[in-house]
């Protein structure tokens, strides 16, 4: 894969799994990365880990679901690295494992607000700053539950099918201003959120998961980001509108 040398970009929820392993594929490819995430010493461990490497990063506190707070911190990292190149916008959260008529309006809110607004709102002010660079890539982390139906998450799953329509509609908006976006569905991976679902569930999920996925096992948050990263590569460059699956073959 080519150098990404003289880009810019930013990682939302890059303090940890799929995030954190983004932000460090993508300064290890030469891009400047700005690593944002809602816990602040996450985010600064993760731009400890890029200096360490001999990258550049550029730790933020980042609130996805509090339009204020992404509107600055798009605007510092613009300033900061004189332009924006790609975006991924990795954060969000999962919902309770509960049916529909089980669900609060609380619970069904704030998940919403923070994968799909969230999501929305970086792009709101990520495309201009790509715009004012003459194009680049935003991908945006759906999951297979953006694709299908997961049992009692009727929440994630509705937020996440939102993604991928949102990366849809502005796929074919955003085209003319060169920049494409693309939807990331990775199956289940290995990260701290999964061993917390996991552990509520009260089973062996990680060997009943890896039973029924084809190659095995779980992916791991680096053979995520590897997909993230090729999507806003120029090897990706004719690429757009798609809802990717990283899942192992679990969708065949």
């Amino acid at each position: 894969m080519s150098s990404l040398t003289g880009k810019a970009g930013l990682v939302t929820g890059a303090g940890s799994g799929i995030g954190r392993a983004g932000a460090l594929a993508f300064a290890r490819r030469g891009a400047a990365v700005g690593v944002l995430d809602l816990d602040a010493r996450s985010a600064e461990e993760t731009a400890t880990l890029i200096a360490k490497e001999g990258g550049t990063a550029e730790p933020i506190d980042l609130d996805i679901s509090d339009e204020q707070s992404v509107q600055r911190a798009v605007a510092h990292l613009e300033e900061t690295f004189g332009g924006l190149d790609f975006a991924l916008n990795n954060a969000g959260i999962p919902s309770t494992n509960r049916e529909l008529t089980e669900m609060s309006a609380e619970d069904w809110d704030r998940v919403l607000r923070v994968n799909l607004t969230g999501t929305f709102l970086c792009m709101k002010y990520e495309l201009p700053a790509l715009k004012r660079r003459s194009g680049g890539a935003v991908v945006n982390t759906a999951s297979n539950g953006g694709l299908y139906s997961i049992p009692h998450a009727p929440a994630y799953v509705a937020s996440k099918h939102g993604v991928v329509g949102l990366s849809k509609a502005a796929a074919v908006d955003y085209a003319p201003d060169n920049i494409r976006v693309n939807a990331l569905c990775p199956g289940l991976t290995r990260t701290a959120t999964f061993d917390t679902v996991a552990a509520l569930a009260g089973a062996d999920m990680a060997g009943q998961q890896a039973a029924a996925t084809p190659l095995g096992r779980l992916a791991t948050p680096e053979e995520i980001a590897a997909a993230a990263v090729w999507l806003c590569s120029p090897e990706a460059s004719y690429v757009t509108g798609i809802a990717l699956s990283v899942d192992g073959g679990r969708r065949a």
